[in-house]
């Protein structure tokens, strides 16, 4: 076994590698960009070594600095997380040339799957069904758009080398693959330095769903069940869970065995990931790709099966035989992950850049029979940087059965504290409490399909309603009565304001609030309800059972009122006095200022290039700009026709979020 192995990734993956080497009783050593410096890896490893700047193509994509790393440290294998260089063949060849193990599969086996062309070339060969497609090099636009008009739309433009989302598009028509097939390629070449695409068609109705699979170096293949990863944005995955409510056993065993005839055709030797798409009419499934390399989403089928996927690529890579048969293979309950993402959910799902003010999880562990997991690299304090992934975090749950697995997912969620960022937990809460999410009846397309003109939050439930409206009651209640405690004047007479009127989306609720020791007695319209709390009401979340039920509300306090987030819901609640609430009835609303002639960067990035000047005339839907955040490039459209009057960008600037890039006449 390997004494100290060096780990050339970065957040969250970097941490969950060093915990196994820990256990394993294995010395660390991380490469970190200067974004990095000061990050929680770098701080847990018992080594770091400095790379050179921010950018990926500079730092972590460079083979001659990560190899140097481990000669100068003396580690005598490297973990290539997911992403960057994990499925380069060129870096396992020249570990192998440098007499350094590779902790994944061998360069031939990378070759063979991680290509996305030759993968699909090799799947056909070992008679695996396969997606319709073109499978070889397209030559350009026209080419693209010949190709996709034969198989016939809608069709998928994905990068050979893609991966984590990136480099795929769905095109419907001409338009979309004129627009789509060269943002693919720029996406594909800067994230993974290869412009090769390829275009298949693009499955109706589908659900995504992936094979786990783990090889030795001495011809033993065995799969660890599968993953259903339906619900994504932007073809990134942002929900998954282990097992998937689609599979039947017949279905699973049968996809179980041709993923595990797949690996070992190309003798696979690690932890990979076979991808399939499924039909959720038939359960007819095509294979889509293969990952070669840890997956993010990979605690799901740990959780499940009880197996540590990094602790098993490490002994395979030191030589060791899988200790586990299929046979020993059983699952066990249910498990969920949710990707907690820098993104702002009420804006398409837009990138957000800053600090962590406040970052507090929820207690990993295991309570009773439910089991809690969080994945981060982040702390408190810690910089979300515009140069690599938005994720904060991965919040898995584990129970006995599905719905227990989404109950705790939904409670822990609303556990969660981050401030200073935008963040997607509202989103997530709401998917946990959606009806067709908790049948298991989805597909690829559930986001876009439930929330068709956007997320902007879910209306609340007549319970949720009178749970927000008496937290933000006892809330007001209670910093009234500290501030008289603490004022130094003699109460009044007549004691602590009681009665308030809590105002949300202008429409009034008459409040009566008996605060003690254990909480409150809430009258809202006249109608008694029990709050009684864990937690004082003046922190950011109020923990206790309303109504004689556990909830958990994040409350944050603003000078318009009270924010309050519970289950996917956020409710905005002004807690006035009676007088306050009839001098608020005649404050007019605001007007909303016209911005329709502006084009705005709806993220903070980079400006790739400008494809507009002044005096030309726009259409409403015409791409404008092409700004890059965090490995995506994002199309800039106008929003309506008009004539462009000024440009304020250049490609090669910075832009913030909701900067004016274009103005319309």
């Amino acid at each position: 076994m390997f004494d100290k192995i060096l780990i050339a990734n970065r957040g969250e993956v970097a941490v969950r590698i060093i915990r196994t080497a820990r256990r394993m009783g294995i010395k660390t050593v991380v490469v970190y960009s200067e974004a990095d410096a000061d990050s929680l890896a770098v701080d847990m490893a018992d080594e770091g070594v400095f790379i050179g700047p921010p950018p990926a193509a500079q730092s972590y994509l460079v083979i001659d600095k990560i190899v140097d790393a481990a000669r100068k440290t003396g580690a005598q294998a490297i973990h290539p997380g997911f992403g960057f260089l994990s499925e380069k063949a060129e870096f396992a060849d020249r570990l192998l040339a440098e007499k350094i193990a590779f902790i994944g599969p061998n360069p031939h086996a990378i070759r063979a799957m991680g290509d996305k062309i030759e993968s699909k070339k090799a799947a056909a060969e070992a008679g695996v069904s396969c997606v319709p497609g073109f499978i070889g090099e397209i030559e350009g636009v026209d080419h693209a758009v010949q190709i996709s008009e034969e198989i016939g739309y809608p069709v998928m433009i994905k990068a050979s080398a893609g991966g984590g989302g990136k480099g795929i598009r769905v095109a419907y028509n001409r338009k979309d693959v004129q627009e789509g097939f060269p943002a693919v390629r720029a996406e594909a070449k800067g994230a993974f330095g290869d412009d090769r695409i390829f275009i298949e068609k693009f499955v109706t109705a589908p659900r995504h769903i992936e094979i786990q699979v783990m090889g030795d170096k001495h011809g033993n293949v065995v799969h660890l069940f599968e993953r259903e990863c339906s619900i994504q944005r932007r073809n990134q995955k942002v929900i998954e869970e282990a097992p998937s409510p689609l599979l039947d056993e017949k279905t699973r065993m049968a996809m179980g065995e041709q993923a595990c005839a797949l690996a070992r055709a190309v003798n696979y030797d690690s932890a990979g990931t076979v991808e399939f798409v499924a039909s959720g009419a038939d359960k007819s499934f095509y294979f889509l790709e293969m990952n070669t390399r840890l997956q993010v989403e990979h605690p799901v089928s740990e959780m499940i099966t009880g197996v540590d996927l990094v602790e098993q690529m490490i002994r395979v890579a030191a030589g060791e035989k899988l200790a586990m048969k299929q046979k020993d293979l059983k699952i066990k309950g249910w498990a969920i992950e949710s990707r907690i993402y820098a993104e702002d959910p009420y804006r398409n799902f837009l990138p957000s850049i800053g600090r962590l003010r406040i970052y507090k999880a929820p207690a990993e562990g295991k309570q009773g029979d439910i089991t809690l997991r969080n994945e981060t690299g982040v702390r408190e304090g810690d910089e979300i940087s515009m140069f690599y992934d938005p994720m904060i975090a991965k919040l898995v749950t584990h129970g006995p059965t599905r719905i227990a697995a989404i109950d705790a997912q939904a409670a822990a969620l609303d556990d969660f504290l981050i401030e200073g960022i935008a963040d997607n937990i509202p989103f997530l809460g709401a998917v946990m409490e959606e009806t067709d999410f908790r049948k298991g009846g989805f597909t690829t397309a559930y986001i876009k399909e439930k929330f068709p003109e956007g997320f902007n939050g879910v209306p609340p439930t007549k319970t949720q309603e009178k749970l927000l409206i008496a937290c933000s009651a006892v809330a007001r209640s209670f910093t009234a009565h500290r501030a008289r405690q603490t004022s130094g004047r003699i109460a009044p007479a007549n004691g602590a304001q009681r009665d308030w009127v809590v105002v949300i989306e202008r429409e009034h609720h008459l409040t009566h609030v008996d605060l003690d020791d254990a909480g409150a007695d809430v009258y809202i319209d006249g109608k008694k309800h029990r709050l009684d709390t864990v937690t004082r009401p003046g922190a950011r979340i109020i923990e206790g059972k309303f109504d004689g039920k556990p909830f958990s509300v994040k409350i944050k306090t603003a000078p318009e009122g009270y924010t309050l987030r519970h289950r996917g819901v956020t409710l905005r609640a002004l807690v006035a006095t009676p007088r306050g609430a009839e001098l608020h009835k005649k404050i007019p609303e605001k007007e909303k200022a016209d911005t329709s002639k502006l084009i705005v960067s709806p993220m903070p990035g980079l400006v790739v290039s400008v494809d507009a000047k002044a005096g030309q005339e726009v259409k409403a839907g015409e791409g404008v700009a092409v700004v890059e955040a965090m490995k995506m490039q994002n199309i800039i459209r106008a929003e309506r026709d008009g004539v462009v009057a000024k440009v304020n960008i250049e490609a090669g600037a910075s832009v913030a979020a909701d900067e004016v890039m274009i103005e319309l006449a």
